[in-house]
C-alpha cells in the first residue's frame, strides 16, 4: 500500500485535470458562446438570469484554477457548492435518491471538487510551488524520526 501513496501527486494531478477540463467545457459557453441561451435556461429553472453568468465564471475560471493547481481548495469548494445547488434544485436528488441516472454527473463533479477542496492540489501544482501546500510540516517530520 505504501507504493500507492507515492502515486498520490499523480492521482491528484489527474483528478484536477479531468475535473478542470470538464468545468471549463461547461463554463465557456455560458459566458462566451451562448450567454442568452444560458440565461433563458436558468430562468426556466427558477433562478435569476444573472446566475448563468455566476455559474459560467465559477466553472470557467474555477476549472482553469483546478487545471493549474492554483487556489485549488477555494476553487474546489466553490465548484462543489455550485454542484450541490444543481443536485438539489435542478436534479432533485432528494425527491428520488434511487434514480441515480438523473444526477450521476453533477454528483461526481461535486464529489471531485469537494475531494480537491479537502485534499488540496498535491505536489504537482502551483499551490505547492508558491505556498508549499502539501509539504510535510516540521512537527510531523520530527515525530517520524
Amino acid at each position: 500500500m505504501r507504493g500507492l501513496e507515492k502515486l498520490k501527486p499523480l492521482a491528484l494531478l489527474l483528478l484536477r485535470l479531468a475535473a478542470g477540463f470538464i468545468f471549463v467545457h461547461y463554463g465557456y459557453p455560458k459566458l462566451l458562446t451562448h450567454p442568452r441561451d444560458s440565461v433563458q435556461w436558468f430562468v426556466q429553472h427558477g433562478f435569476p438570469g444573472y446566475f448563468a453568468f455566476v455559474s459560467g465564471v465559477f466553472e470557467l475560471f474555477g476549472g482553469l484554477l483546478l487545471i493549474a493547481g492554483l487556489f485549488t481548495r477555494i476553487a474546489g469548494l466553490l465548484l462543489a457548492g455550485e454542484m450541490g445547488v444543481a443536485l438539489w434544485k435542478i436534479h432533485h436528488i432528494l425527491a428520488d435518491p434511487l434514480a441515480v441516472q438523473n444526477y450521476q454527473f453533477p454528483l461526481m463533479m461535486a464529489v471531485s471538487a469537494f475531494a480537491l477542496a479537502s485534499l488540496g492540489a498535491g505536489a504537482i501544482s502551483f499551490d505547492h510551488i508558491l505556498f508549499g501546500e502539501g509539504r510535510k510540516s516540521p512537527v510531523k517530520a520530527k515525530n517520524k524520526a
